[in-house]
């Protein structure tokens, strides 16, 4: 080999990892993650996790920020103060369209890149600008609940809709019914969000009721004081359990057969894949083609092992 390309090769070899460290972070890199749980919903702490772990693995930070009772408006806002706060990117639901649109929207035109996460659906994320979507298209899910149900005999149901004011959760409960094959109606009640509350209100219901072959619950929120009220009313373990997202009781009732299954939507991808995807477009000009699908997947008695050991915390 001659002396020049020998010279050459160094200056490669020695070049190679300076490339690498300098485009591996950007100063002061930010991304705001902002959603419409309210703070006593324990299930977004997957959420949290994720974004966490992302962002020590980018090397960025990463915020978190929501209304502290769920009130839409109050989010509108929230998206309002990040996009203002100048940074790299938002990510963030799309429980209400008519409520949040207009926000993002303004986020987008005034130069910040938003992924849609969660709720909301692909077409209304490119309708507001997003970069993609990462979610679990929720009708589609409450349908292929309710095919799943059908086919195991169900023909009516309770629907425990704890957070009636996003219109995400009422297309859980319509995919449902339209997946067994029957009208809503008065099948959906709104729980509230107080444990105390859901638990009378599904007696009531379940006593004015007695013939209703299955409950749905939309998440550990309503999900626990159901299994409560059913312990309650001798039901348990008798009357068909599904229920939306996982959850320690929830894992635990699947385990002891109270509960048929859960809709696993993988929150913790839901967070963790927009901060990746993000920081590498920003970083390299890279993204993906297609919208993520994080759900739904049926998680039943015969699956629990890595979901019991990370129920909470990554599932």
């Amino acid at each position: 080999m001659s002396l020049t390309k020998k010279l050459a090769l160094a200056v490669a070899v020695f070049a190679a990892p300076v490339l690498t460290a300098a485009t591996a972070s950007a100063e002061g890199e930010r991304y705001v993650l902002v959603s419409h749980a309210p703070d006593s919903d324990s299930w977004w702490n997957t959420i949290k996790n994720g974004i966490a772990l992302a962002g020590e693995q980018m090397n960025v930070e990463v915020e978190y920020r929501n209304p502290p009772t769920g009130d839409l408006a109050d989010m509108a806002r929230i998206i309002e103060q990040a996009a203002a706060s100048s940074p790299n990117g938002i990510i963030t639901t799309l429980a209400d369209y008519d409520v949040l649109s207009g926000p993002i929207k303004a986020a987008v035109e005034s130069g910040v890149d938003v992924i849609i996460m969660n709720s909301g659906t692909p077409d209304q994320a490119r309708e507001v600008g997003a970069l993609m979507y990462v979610g679990q298209p929720e009708y589609d899910a409450g349908f292929a609940a309710g095919l799943r149900a059908k086919g195991d005999g169900i023909g009516s149901f309770l629907c425990v809709n704890h957070y009636i004011s996003s219109p995400a959760s009422t297309e859980r409960c319509q995919g449902f019914a339209d997946g067994l094959g029957v009208d809503l109606g008065n099948q959906m009640i709104d729980s509230g969000q107080d444990p105390a509350e859901i638990k009378n209100r599904v007696l009531a219901y379940l006593n004015s009721n007695p013939d209703t072959d299955a409950v749905l619950t939309l998440g550990p929120t309503s999900a626990d004081p159901t299994l409560l009220a059913l312990d309650e009313n001798g039901m348990a373990g008798d009357i068909y359990f599904g229920t939306f997202d996982l959850g320690t009781n929830i894992v635990e009732g699947i385990k002891a057969g109270t509960i048929n299954w859960g809709i696993d939507q993988q929150p913790f991808l839901q967070a963790y894949l927009p901060v990746v995807v993000m920081t590498n477009y920003h970083r390299y000009g890279v993204l993906p083609g297609n919208n993520i699908n994080s759900g739904p997947g049926f998680v039943t008695a015969d699956g629990l092992e890595m979901v019991e050991k990370f129920a909470g915390e990554y599932r």
